[in-house]
């Protein structure tokens, strides 16, 4: 964005951290990442979200929840929902995420995300490893629709908000994610069990190894 740009400066430089990632890891005892959930408004992003989060937890494993209606409240206040500022509101929870990943936590990102490219973008932020898991909450709009915890669908069928997800604006669903699941896949918790599964098998859940 041409805006962005501006702040760009030959005089900024980065300040590497004496305190290595690896050496946060281990303290913690597991391994940062980015875990980014995505699909339409009442696909249970969100539930799944708190669901996983309280699953990490309890196994003593700490991770924090990074929730598109929450960030809009403040980091992400001053974004509507056209084209452009949506991809700003995904590029801007990348970069917050990719901090969280470095500082050793298991990030869980919940947003629609609803463009292909700017998902993309968000995984190569990060390092090789680190955005380690999109898991794709495959619910079709008609279930979604049915659910509709919020009214959106029904405002959005008035004709009250425009340019909404999968009634009047495209999703543009994942090629190639690591995890889908849907309502045939059962309950929130054991959609969490899957996915931490998922981290456990891959070594996500342990510290690495130390290099000497």
């Amino acid at each position: 964005m041409d805006s962005l740009k501006l702040l760009s400066s030959p005089k900024i430089f980065w300040h590497k951290s004496v305190v290595k990632k690896q050496e946060r890891e281990i303290a913690l005892g597991q391994k940062g990442c980015v875990i980014w959930l995505t699909g339409l408004s009442g696909s249970g992003k969100s539930t799944l979200a708190c669901k996983l989060d309280h699953a990490l937890l309890s196994r003593n494993k700490l991770s924090y929840v990074l929730d598109g209606d929450n960030l809009r409240h403040g980091l992400n206040k001053n974004l509507d929902f056209s084209t452009k500022d949506r991809a700003e509101n995904i590029r801007r929870v990348g970069e917050v995420a990719k901090l969280f990943a470095d500082a050793g936590l298991i990030c869980i990102a919940s947003f629609i995300s609803p463009y292909r490219n700017d998902r993309n973008l968000c995984r190569e932020l990060l390092p090789p490893g680190d955005f380690i898991e999109e898991v794709y909450l495959k619910v079709p709009l008609s279930i979604c629709e049915k659910r509709d915890p919020k009214g959106l669908y029904k405002l959005a069928r008035a004709g009250k908000i425009k340019g909404f997800t999968g009634i009047d604006d495209p999703y543009e669903e994942p090629l190639d994610c690591e995890i889908t699941m849907g309502v045939e896949n059962g309950t929130p918790d054991e959609m969490a069990t899957t996915v931490i599964t998922f981290l456990d098998r891959r070594g996500y859940l342990a510290p690495p190894i130390t290099i000497k």
